[in-house]
């Protein structure tokens, strides 16, 4: 007895077949496109970036600098205050879909 057809199965094996069966267009006339870095810089550009921030070779480097002062670390919340900011907007969330439902 045969199993009723699946009729996307049909479809993805006729596309396949037809897929298979097609001549393969080749290249574009002209080649394949050659796209560059998206940002349109190319290798000259990028050189250009990495000498203008060196140092002028003729000159000293300045002083070192100054070491900066260690910043303190930022106090994190505690968990029960985002857990309880977490039920109360639930609670009113949950407040105004009720209202909304009753209008």
């Amino acid at each position: 007895m045969s199993e009723p057809t699946d009729p996307e199965r049909l479809l993805a094996e006729a596309l396949q077949a037809q897929a298979r069966s097609a001549p393969h267009p080749g290249p574009p006339p002209g080649g394949w496109p050659q796209f560059g870095l998206l940002s349109g810089a190319d290798a000259s550009s990028l050189e250009r970036e990495r000498a203008a921030l060196e140092p002028p070779a003729g000159r000293r480097p300045g002083p070192p600098p100054m070491p900066r002062r260690a910043v303190p670390q930022a106090r994190h919340l505690p968990v029960h205050w985002v857990l309880g900011l977490a039920a109360l907007l639930g609670l009113a969330t949950g407040a105004v879909i009720g209202l909304i439902t009753l209008l």
